[in-house]
């Protein structure tokens, strides 16, 4: 894996990290629906490009 490659995949994990937070946070406050619905698809987004930068492992595993 190339230095450009792990340092995408740094960043992607960090970005990763910050909006679960943000969906735990949303998620206490039971006010915006549209909101945990907008995480969900951003940590699915960054989830795919994980894993395929990755290869087969899942980014929950390497924590």
């Amino acid at each position: 894996m190339d230095k450009k490659s792990k340092k995408r995949i740094d960043l992607l994990r960090s970005n990763l990290q910050r909006l679960r937070q943000q969906l735990s946070g949303v998620l206490e406050q039971k006010d915006d629906l549209e909101e945990s619905q907008t995480l969900k698809k951003q940590i699915a987004s960054v989830e795919a490009e994980l894993q395929s930068l990755t290869g087969s492992q899942s980014p929950s595993s390497k924590r």
